[in-house]
C-alpha cells in the first residue's frame, strides 16, 4: 500500500478539549511509538465533545483511521503520533 503524507507528523493531544482534527483530514495514519505499553486512541465529534468511538492501539503497531473531516482525536498518551494521509494508485 502507498500512502500520500498530506501533514506532518505530530503527537495526539492527551484530551478531549485539545483533541486534533489534523487539519480536517478524513484519514490519519496513527503509530505507537512505545515497544511496551497499548494506549487507547479515542475519536470525538468536537473538541471536548461526543465520543464517536475509541480502541486501543497495540505497543508499536500503526493503523489508519477513517473519519468525518470534522471529527478529532485523541489519545492517552502523547507517545501516539499521527500524521494526515491519503490514498494513492
Amino acid at each position: 500500500m502507498k500512502l500520500l503524507i498530506k501533514g506532518a507528523e505530530a503527537a495526539l493531544p492527551t484530551g478531549s478539549g485539545s483533541a486534533s482534527n489534523f487539519d480536517n483530514a478524513t484519514v490519519v495514519r496513527l503509530v505507537n511509538t512505545v515497544t511496551n505499553a497499548d494506549h487507547l486512541v479515542t475519536v470525538v465529534e468536537t473538541q471536548g465533545g461526543t465520543v464517536v468511538g475509541s480502541f486501543t492501539l497495540m505497543r508499536s503497531e500503526s493503523v489508519l483511521v477513517e473519519k468525518q473531516s470534522g471529527h478529532f482525536i485523541f489519545a492517552a498518551n502523547a507517545a501516539i503520533k499521527g500524521s494526515k494521509v491519503g490514498y494513492t494508485n
